[in-house]
C-alpha cells in the first residue's frame, strides 16, 4: 500500500503468481476500490512511491524480456492508479531503479547504475539535485527506508543494515506505538524482504504481535493492515484493537486487459 501524504487516497499493488501485478486505487474516505491496470511483470513495491496529491505513481518493474526496448526492467511514472507510463526509463537490470516524490510534480530517481530515457512527460520532472538523507544501499531498502522515515517512521534498530535487520516505530494513540521490523522473508510466499508488525505500549510493557500482517500503517486515526490478501481496519483503544472491519478481499482477482484512459 502506498498512502498519500496530502490526500485521502492510496494505491495498492496486488501481486499474484507468475510475476503479475495489479494496481488498485483506494479512496480512503469512502473505502472504495478501483482496479487500475494489470501488468505481467514484477513491481518492486519497496522502490515505489505515490505523489502527495495521489495523482502520480512512480514504480520499478521487471519482466525479464532482456532484448526488449526497456531491457527487461524499467522505472515508470504513471497516472495513478494506472500503470501506463507517461515517463518511461529503461533499466536493463535490477540494480537500483524506482524513486520517491519530492512534491506533487518532482521526483527523485534511484539511478545508481543508469537509466535510458524512452518517454518523457512534462507533467512530472526529475529532481537531479536532491538525494535522500540516509544511505541504505541502492535498491529496495534505500527507497523503502527513506520513504518510511519521510512518512513518520523513526528508525529504532540499526544494528545490521546489510541484513535488512531494521525496525521503525510510529506513535498511534492511547499510548500505543506501531512497530515494524523489516527482515528477510522466511516463509512460503514471502519475498526477499518481509515486514513483521507489533503494537507496543511502553507504559504497561504490553506487546501485541501480529506475525501474519504483511503491511500496516496509520490512516486518519485508525490502523489499517493487510493479511492473507485482505485489507482490514480497526481503532486503537487502551485495551488494543477494537471494531475490526474487513475493508476488502482481493483474493478472487484475476488478470484482465484494461486500457488506461490516457
Amino acid at each position: 500500500m502506498l498512502l498519500t501524504r496530502n490526500a485521502n487516497y492510496a494505491v495498492i499493488l496486488r501481486r499474484v503468481p507468475s510475476k503479475t501485478t495489479c494496481a488498485i486505487g483506494w479512496d480512503r474516505r469512502k473505502d472504495t476500490f478501483t482496479v487500475g491496470q494489470w501488468v505481467r511483470a514484477r513491481i518492486y513495491e519497496r522502490r515505489s512511491d505515490l505523489s502527495p496529491d495521489g495523482k502520480h505513481l512512480i514504480y520499478f518493474a521487471m519482466n525479464g524480456r532482456w532484448t526488449s526496448k526497456t531491457g527487461g526492467s524499467w522505472t515508470a511514472v504513471s497516472r495513478a492508479p494506472y500503470l501506463k507510463a507517461i515517463t518511461l526509463l529503461g533499466k536493463g537490470d535490477c540494480w537500483h531503479g524506482g524513486g520517491l516524490f519530492r512534491n506533487d510534480r518532482r521526483y527523485w530517481l534511484n539511478d545508481g547504475h543508469g537509466h535510458k530515457p524512452l518517454l518523457q512527460s512534462q507533467r512530472v520532472t526529475r529532481d537531479a539535485d536532491w538525494s535522500p538523507k540516509n544511505d541504505y544501499g541502492g535498491e529496495c531498502l534505500h527507497v523503502y527506508f527513506n520513504r518510511l522515515q519521510r512518512d513518520g517512521g523513526a528508525a529504532a534498530d540499526t544494528t545490521q543494515p546489510d541484513c535488512a535487520d531494521w525496525s521503525f516505530t510510529k506513535p498511534i494513540t492511547n499510548g500505543w506505538v506501531l512497530w515494524k521490523h523489516c527482515g528477510h522473508g522466511t516463509r512460503r510466499g514471502e519475498g526477499v524482504y518481509h515486514d513483521r508488525h507489533a503494537l507496543v505500549r511502553a507504559e504497561s510493557d504490553e506487546v501485541l504481535n501480529f506475525p501474519e500482517w504483511e503491511w500496516a500503517d496509520l490512516d486518519r486515526g485508525r490502523l489499517v493492515w493487510s493479511e492473507g490478501g485482505r485489507l482490514h481496519a480497526a481503532y486503537i483503544k487502551s485495551t488494543g484493537l477494537k471494531d475490526v472491519t474487513l475493508l476488502h478481499d482481493f483474493n478472487d482477482m484475476t488478470f484482465a486487459p484494461i486500457a488506461a484512459p490516457y
